[in-house]
């Protein structure tokens, strides 16, 4: 109600009969009814506006997304895929050994060092052992001068025999030394073949064409037979020995062809997959798997660090999502859709997964129609509501976080 002031003594006078007379309720101002009628109207906006919010706030506005923050679940094949990894390895190994022993001279290569196969490598002495071919020998003529003399022997008791001058027993002893005698002439040569095999090996020859890998003694040193002296590696083949888990191992095939990337190599290399072990470790249930890597080039080294992945192919369609979409709290993965202009946050089940597509499948929880945020936003609040707006305006409330949370859950 406003208030206005009357300038004058009669009109205060009059004033302040008018004040009596309404104070004790004998008149009434026209404009009275008007001024209860304001007072109500003004009660009830201010109820009103006592419901629409809190302390007489507005109701917030809807959480706006733009169309790159939604996705809709699609189907997609998705490749089975098998990863494993592990060491290079050369499997054309060898190693050389000394067949004699003795002092090693010369050793004409050290690691690194390419050789071709047949190449003399090193020379060991060989004073002892040609001694011993000199001994064996000399036990071979030992001998074959017995068997002469054991020959004439026995033909002489021949012929006293058939005179009987001497009796069957000497006779048969008589044939028995002459067999001994003959063994003896045997036994010595294989001695001298033998040893004459070692001569001829005691020089030290590359077995396989290819790189020396480790020399394991140096000139000077002696060495005894079988003793190791240098290792060599092929590397134009190399391979990757790994395992896999027995619910993975049928997915796999020999010949199959394989992705393989490599420490210290930019690019992917082709493989391919050449054993499978009959039978898993009883300790860890792990299949072992061999990968054949041509390296004709020689840019890879045995001992790298190597990882393969086997593909094949998808033969049904699979309902997906981004990896982004998808977050997991407790062990329990979830998405958030709008649903009748709200925000649902609703658990997922997963299924395969495709890191290099970066979807991953989707068993239950949604479906082709569901609108899923394709990002993960932090502060969602279930209930809150939200729309798609084609393109976010000034006006508009943003979502109440960024995508930066969204990077793809791991397991």
């Amino acid at each position: 109600m406003q208030k206005k002031w009357i300038a004058g003594g009669a009109v205060a006078a009059v004033g302040a009969l008018a004040v009596v007379a309404l104070s004790t309720g004998l008149i009434a101002l026209p404009g009275a009814a008007d001024g209860k009628a304001q007072a109500a109207a003004a009660d009830q906006a201010s109820a009103k506006d006592g419901k629409d919010g809190k302390d007489g706030k507005k109701d917030a506005k809807p959480l706006a997304f733009v169309n790159n923050e939604i996705t809709n679940p699609s189907p997609l094949r998705m490749a089975a895929t098998v990863e494993f990894s592990g060491p290079l390895v050369a499997p054309q190994t060898a190693v050389l050994r000394a067949k004699a022993g003795g002092t090693l001279l010369a050793l004409s290569v050290a690691e690194g060092s390419r050789v071709a196969a047949g190449q003399v490598l090193g020379r060991i002495d060989l004073a002892e052992l040609t001694s011993r071919v000199a001994e064996r020998g000399a036990l071979v003529e030992s001998a074959r001068a017995s068997l002469v003399q054991a020959e004439r022997q026995h033909a002489s008791n021949e012929r006293l025999a058939a005179q009987q001058f001497i009796s069957a027993n000497a006779l048969e002893s008589s044939r028995m030394a002459l067999d001994t005698a003959r063994a003896s002439v045997a036994a010595a040569q294989a001695s001298l073949d033998s040893t004459k095999v070692g001569l001829r090996e005691a020089t030290l020859v590359a077995p396989i064409a290819g790189i020396v890998a480790k020399r394991h003694v140096l000139p000077g040193e002696k060495v005894s037979p079988e003793q190791e002296v240098l290792t060599l590696v092929d590397l134009k083949t190399l391979e990757l020995a790994g395992r896999v888990g027995t619910h993975e191992v049928s997915q796999l095939a020999p010949g199959m062809a394989v992705e393989v990337r490599v420490e210290g190599v930019a690019e992917t290399l082709a493989g391919r997959v050449a054993r499978i072990a009959p039978a898993a470790e009883p300790g860890t249930r792990s299949i072992g798997v061999t990968i054949e890597l041509p390296n004709r080039e020689e840019r890879l080294r045995a001992g790298q660090y190597a990882v393969a992945q086997a593909r094949r192919v998808d033969p049904v369609e699979r309902l997906t999502l981004p990896l982004s979409a998808v977050a997991g709290s407790s062990g329990q993965e979830h998405v958030w859709l709008i649903e009748d202009g709200t925000l649902a946050r609703r658990a997922v089940t997963l299924g395969r997964r495709d890191d290099r597509e970066g979807r991953v499948e989707v068993l239950q929880g949604v479906t082709p129609a569901s609108v899923v945020l394709a990002a993960r936003f932090d502060n969602l609040r279930e209930g809150a509501k939200a729309l798609v707006a084609a393109e976010r305006s000034s006006e508009q409330a943003a979502p109440v976080a960024s995508a930066a949370a969204s990077a793809p859950i791991r397991h």
